[in-house]
C-alpha cells in the first residue's frame, strides 16, 4: 500500500535527502510532497533535483529560493541578494550548465497543493481569502502564519489558524529538531539549510524521519552562515 510523505526545505543537501528517503523506507509506489527550496545553501542542488526527478509520484511546490534560481536559469543574471543567500552554491552546482529538464522541473512547480482538506505550501496562505485570489508573494515569502503558529505553541493554545484540517509549510526554520504542529499548521523546516536536520514525515501516521545534522554530512564545506563545517 502506498504512503504519502512530506519533506521540508532541502537547500542543496542531497546527502540529507538520501538519508531521509532511506530511513523512511520510501518506495517507488509512495508519494513525496516537497515544500520547496531544494536550491541554495549546501553544494548539491543539482544532485538533489536529479534525485527528486527519479521519484515517479512527486509533487513539487515552488519555494522562494527556487524562484530566484529559476529566474537565473532563464536569464543568466544572478542577483546579489540571491547569491548572498545561498545562490552561489547553486551556481557552482551547475558549473557544467543547467540541463533543460531541470529548468522544466522548476517551471512545473506548483504554488500550493491540496490533498483532500490538507494544504501544502512553501510559506503561507491568507486564511481569510480563497486560494485562487492570493498571490505568489504570499505563497513564497510571507512568514506570518508560521509566526502565529509559534506564538500559539508557546502559549499551548490549540486554536486552529486556518479552515483546513492541516497545513504544511516550510520556509521559516524552527529551533526544534523535529517538525511541530500548532494551530493545525505543521512547521516542517527544521533548519537543513543551516545547522539543523532535514525532516521527512508520513502524513498519515505522522512518523518523522530525520537526517543527521547537515553540517556533519558536509565536513569542511562553508554553509550559509559563512562558517565551515567541522
Amino acid at each position: 500500500m502506498s504512503k504519502t510523505f512530506v519533506v521540508g526545505d532541502i537547500h542543496g543537501a542531497y546527502r540529507a535527502l538520501r538519508q531521509c528517503l532511506e530511513r523512511s523506507g520510501f518506495s517507488g509506489r509512495d508519494h513525496l510532497i516537497c515544500l520547496g527550496d531544494v536550491c541554495d545553501g549546501w553544494p548539491e542542488t543539482k544532485e538533489s533535483v536529479d534525485e527528486l526527478l527519479k521519484i515517479e509520484n512527486l509533487t513539487y511546490i515552488l519555494g522562494n529560493h527556487d524562484f530566484w534560481a529559476y529566474q537565473w536559469m532563464l536569464s543568466g543574471k544572478a542577483e546579489d541578494v540571491w547569491l548572498s543567500q545561498g545562490g552561489r552554491a547553486t551556481v557552482r552546482s551547475y558549473a557544467d550548465g543547467v540541463p533543460q529538464h531541470h529548468v522544466k522541473f522548476f517551471e512545473k512547480a506548483l504554488p500550493y497543493f491540496l490533498l483532500g482538506n490538507k494544504l501544502f505550501v512553501h510559506a503561507r496562505i491568507d486564511p481569510q481569502k480563497p486560494l485562487e485570489e492570493q498571490d505568489l508573494n504570499t505563497f513564497l515569502w510571507d512568514r506570518t502564519l508560521t509566526h502565529k503558529a509559534l506564538e500559539l505553541y508557546a502559549r499551548k493554545d490549540n486554536a486552529s489558524l486556518t479552515p483546513f484540517d492541516e497545513v504544511y509549510v516550510g520556509h521559516t526554520p524552527i529551533l526544534f529538531k523535529k517538525p511541530i504542529l500548532s494551530g493545525s499548521v505543521w512547521l516542517m523546516d527544521t533548519g537543513a539549510g543551516w545547522s539543523g536536520v532535514l525532516s521527512l514525515m508520513n502524513t498519515d501516521t505522522k512518523e518523522i524521519f530525520a537526517s543527521d545534522p547537515v553540517p556533519q554530512l558536509y565536513p569542511g564545506v562553508e554553509g550559509r552562515n559563512g562558517k565551515k563545517s567541522l
